[in-house]
């Protein structure tokens, strides 16, 4: 199955703050994480206000990276061969980084492919209905990505 990524984060290398894949078709995972990190001036006033704007069915409470990894986890694990698709290397990295539970330790997902697939000529913030949302751009990524195909 094909996921669709896309994450909110404190900056560049910033803490993980929100997490969503949108399958081709399916239920969605939305992940939101607590960080003690004091927040820079542009995420505090473009993500952070949008954090909560979805679905109650879908809402999160803040959770902690572990819980978060584990959420991850139980919501690929039916998945023998996950394809995450994102349209920035850094939703790629903190994933990636989600995954690391403690040295030398990871969730069990296995075969986890990546496609980065950088639109020069698409921003899924501009073309979302919640621009900054992490599920809102991960399903304006998928909707594009479909309309090409």
């Amino acid at each position: 199955m094909r996921y669709f990524l896309d994450t909110e984060f404190n900056g560049i290398g910033g803490a993980l703050l929100s997490l969503a894949l949108v399958p081709d078709d399916g239920d969605e995972l939305y992940l939101t994480l607590q960080t003690s990190e004091p927040l820079v001036e542009w995420v505090e006033r473009h993500v952070l206000p949008y954090l909560d704007s979805v679905s109650q069915q879908l809402s999160c409470p803040r959770l902690t990276r572990p819980d978060a990894a584990h959420a991850l986890e139980n919501y690929l694990h039916h998945d023998e061969d996950p394809l995450i698709v994102a349209d920035w290397p850094e939703d790629i990295a903190q994933f990636c980084n989600l995954m690391i539970t403690g040295p030398g330790d990871m969730v069990d997902l296995r075969h986890v492919t990546f496609l980065l697939v950088p639109m020069s000529n698409f921003s899924t913030a501009a073309n979302s209905k919640v621009p900054h949302n992490a599920l809102h751009d991960a399903r304006a990524l998928r909707d594009h990505v479909l309309s090409l195909e």
